[in-house]
């Protein structure tokens, strides 16, 4: 009897292991390789950001309704920020062969010694030398993150503003530094390296919007999104800024596929792989634009010097090719790169990273008398009639001309874009805040009993704190909600006026609106 017994627990105890591991395996096949990692950092010391949390909300509602699996936050502090990095990393390890990672970080950045740091909102960075201790240096995650097998890897820094940091002590550089994608990766600015963004009244920021529009595309790849960004946003900041990106993506990504019965959609390639100097004016700055190169913009330079738009192409190929001798000085890492640097860029924004560089590696500031500075096959040395970038930086390019023209129309899908999946015309949806408090809430579908909530991942990660019930809004007839801490009447507005959110009425997935200009 006892033997039977211990048989038959033994028995079971195997049955229970076996059905473990086939859970365990079940729940490995079943992990989404599609992974994605937002942050909004606003609140800093200084003075609070009015757009990054709604931008990193509306990437965030974007990327899930292309099915990645988002996770969010918002605020964080340097140690947050750090176990965020890892716990992401740990995810995308687990994530198998398969992997796509989407990293959008929004908040400020900053360069120092020819890296690019992310700013936590806890950061007190009174000196230069500062920055590595506070703040989180995005090239070890960006190399751990290559390092782990996956089939696309992006990283969007929405971080190129103006800080109050470093006021003791050599300068920092401003902007981003232009640098070099891993093999695999992906990588964006919100603006030129160099180059700042404005501060933004808001609710949402100007790229982040467009970006999200642009990505909202079935079937068009992801490099040719971003290439539409930076066209589109430097349409619509009259000509300040021009997004940065630079891709070793190995194979075609798209984050929305295309649906069997849609249209191919029109897209920009036709024009961008024209000679430069075949097409209109017009349409040559849109095409510059998104080769994004040396050689494009000296292209547009030479068929049409005269142009109303030479003289922005001219200030944004001097920002380029500075930012390109610089990172050739950084890849090199010799006293003779830097010299060249310094002789070429003697009053230029990397001077202190060039000196601090150059006492790191036990080198004198100051060249021998033979000297000689390098040559780049393939960076030519800037010409004289750039020397107006050394003599005073420009840190946004509207200064330089009338505002530049509308894209051509092949630089857009169509003029309303619809539903994630069925295609049909969303449903708009209305938000609401309190009158009292103008905390924001969480309002539900009463058909779908679908969550919707702001585009700001402070409202998807923690609930309001009353759960009072209000008397139904009569604009919203089929939604019902709860109000923060007092019970007045909700005032309702639209989520976005152009671009628009909404669901699609028969898949329920979100779904954005994009209008053509």
């Amino acid at each position: 009897m006892i033997a039977n017994t211990r048989m038959l627990a033994a028995f079971v105890l195997l049955l229970a292991t076996a059905l473990l591991s086939l859970a365990a395996s079940a729940q490995q096949a079943a992990q989404n390789p599609r992974i994605a990692l937002i942050i909004g950092n606003a609140t800093y010391r200084d003075a609070a950001l009015a757009t990054t949390a709604n931008d990193a909300g509306l990437i965030a509602q974007t990327l899930q309704a292309a099915g990645f699996d988002v996770v969010g936050a918002r605020d964080l502090d340097g140690q947050s920020l750090r176990t965020a990095f890892r716990d992401f990393l740990d995810k995308a390890s687990a994530a198998g062969p398969d992997m796509q990672a989407f990293v959008y970080l929004a908040g400020r950045g900053v360069q120092y010694n020819g890296d690019n740091y992310f700013v936590p909102v806890d950061a007190q960075i009174n000196r230069d030398a500062d920055v590595p201790i506070d703040a989180l240096r995005i090239s070890d995650f960006a190399h751990a993150l290559a390092q782990t097998p996956g089939k696309a890897r992006i990283i969007v820094l929405d971080a190129a503003r103006a800080n109050p940091y470093a006021a003791q002590g050599s300068p920092l550089a401003p902007g981003l530094a232009l640098v070099d994608p891993e093999p695999g990766e992906l990588i964006a600015f919100n603006a030129a390296p160099g180059t700042l963004a404005g501060d933004e009244q808001g609710p949402y920021g100007v790229y982040g919007k467009t970006l999200a529009g642009a990505m909202r595309q079935g079937g068009v790849g992801v490099e040719e999104v971003f290439d539409q960004t930076r066209v589109t946003v430097n349409q619509l900041t009259q000509g300040a800024l021009v997004p940065w990106s630079a891709s070793k993506l190995i194979e075609p990504y798209y984050v929305f596929e295309r649906a069997a019965d849609a249209p191919p959609p029109a897209v920009a390639a036709a024009v961008a792989n024209q000679p430069i100097g075949g097409l209109p004016a017009d349409a040559a700055y849109a095409a510059a634009l998104q080769r994004d190169n040396i050689q494009g913009y000296e292209d547009y330079l030479a068929a049409f010097p005269n142009s109303a738009q030479a003289r922005r192409v001219r200030a944004i190929l001097a920002a380029l090719r500075e930012a390109s001798f610089w990172r050739h000085s950084v890849d090199a890492n010799t006293a003779h790169a830097y010299w060249t640097y310094l002789r070429r860029y003697s009053k230029g924004p990397h001077v202190a990273d060039a000196r601090r560089r150059l006492a790191m590696i036990s080198a004198a500031y100051e060249p021998p008398p033979d000297f000689q500075p390098m040559v780049y096959q393939d960076l030519p040395p800037p010409p004289p009639d750039e020397d107006f970038y050394e003599v005073q930086p420009y840190y946004a390019f509207d200064e330089f001309g009338p505002p530049p023209p509308l894209p051509p129309p092949e630089y857009y899908q169509s003029k309303t874009m619809t539903g994630a999946i069925c295609r049909r015309r969303p449903r708009p949806l209305a938000l609401a805040f309190c009158q009292c408090c103008r905390s924001e809430f969480r309002s539900w579908s009463a058909r779908s009993r679908t969550s919707i909530t702001t585009p700001t991942i402070a409202t998807e990660l923690r609930p309001p704190a009353c759960r009072r019930s209000v008397r139904r809004h009569p604009r919203l007839r089929r939604c019902h909600a709860t109000s923060p801490l007092c019970s007045r009447p909700l005032r309702f507005r639209s989520v976005l006026p152009d671009p628009s959110l909404g669901t699609s009425n028969r898949c329920r997935r979100l779904a954005l609106l994009w209008r053509q200009a």
